[in-house]
């Protein structure tokens, strides 16, 4: 069902697909057997949007605000755990324009030395992202620098609605999708891309809920920001605009999982694929291999593997 005042809609996310389509990866969809993972015999849909530039999905909202807004001379300027900083650094050195991206110490190394392999001015300071945030909009006021959030922004919410766009075109059987939630910039492209017409399903970690609480409450609150994808995962609160379109388009009962889960979850997708995701891109995948997610009777899920910017390959149960 459409929804006029939800800030993005399909058409809105449709036209941005065309305009970043020559800067973005058509990351893959594979179907694989149930069984591989002991969960029994139905195919199972992953998308493996780890591949894409900058090893996330990020790179899809980065790049829709460098080419949908005017950047300034002084560049481009974003707050991140460590993936959307990687994302808008890395589309800043495809357009030719500074970038200078503010980290908390919680970022894993690996995020941080792709943001400087970029050419990006990094600041690593602070606990979590609300730290990085508040440091870089007074950065953003003192040089008249472009902000790019990493998810309470409408672009940033039509670029990451094109992987929803993709998973409809390459996985047209799945009747139901996992998402990973932190700001809610992924869930709130891909639930306004599908507006209803397919099960979009929230997950997050036990120790940062989000889009759990925000539910609870009505609105977006304050929670907890630990566990192992802190820095992918754990933003502090949920975005407005991601919230209102998750309140008319998300499965009201959002999934946790805990760190043992999500850690199973990297192990099993080394294990049978050889795909390396990180916590926060193997969150979703937890939900179902944990069984805290329990599919119906006929049921075809589709699972978003949204990230892979970590060093750890050697996975253990």
């Amino acid at each position: 069902m459409a929804h006029p005042h939800l800030p993005v809609s399909r058409d809105d996310i449709a036209a941005t697909e065309r305009v970043i389509r020559p800067f973005i990866r058509r990351t893959p969809t594979i179907t694989v057997n149930a069984a591989d993972f002991g969960l029994g015999a139905a195919p199972l849909d992953l998308k493996l949007e780890l591949l894409q530039h900058s090893g996330s999905f990020k790179a899809r909202g980065a790049f829709t605000n460098l080419l949908q807004r005017e950047v300034p001379k002084a560049g481009v300027i974003a707050a991140s755990g460590g993936n959307h900083g990687a994302a808008v650094a890395y589309a800043a050195q495809q357009r030719g324009v500074p970038a200078a991206i503010f980290v908390p110490s919680i970022a894993s190394q690996a995020k941080i030395d792709r943001i400087k392999s970029y050419g990006a001015d990094i600041v690593v300071g602070g606990d979590r992202y609300a730290d990085a945030l508040a440091a870089s909009e007074v950065r953003a006021a003192e040089t008249g620098a472009l902000q790019v959030h990493a998810f309470e922004q409408i672009e940033t919410l039509r670029g990451q609605g094109t992987v929803g766009l993709e998973i409809e075109a390459d996985a047209p059987d799945a009747t139901t999708v996992l998402v990973a939630v932190g700001g809610g910039g992924l869930i709130g492209g891909v639930a306004a891309w599908f507006a209803g017409a397919r099960k979009v399903v929230a997950v997050e970690p036990a120790e940062a809920p989000t889009l759990h609480d925000a539910f609870a409450a009505g609105r977006p609150v304050d929670a907890p920001t630990g566990g192992i994808a802190a820095d992918s995962l754990a933003p502090r609160r949920i975005g407005e605009m991601a919230f209102a379109i998750a309140s008319a388009h998300v499965d009201p009962a959002v999934v946790l999982v805990g760190d043992d889960d999500i850690r199973r979850a990297q192990a099993a997708l080394w294990s049978v694929l050889r795909v390396v995701a990180e916590p926060g891109g193997a969150a979703a995948f937890a939900a179902l291999l944990s069984g805290r997610y329990r599919p119906a009777p006929g049921e075809r899920i589709a699972v978003l593997v949204c990230g892979g910017n970590t060093t750890a390959v050697n996975f253990s149960a």
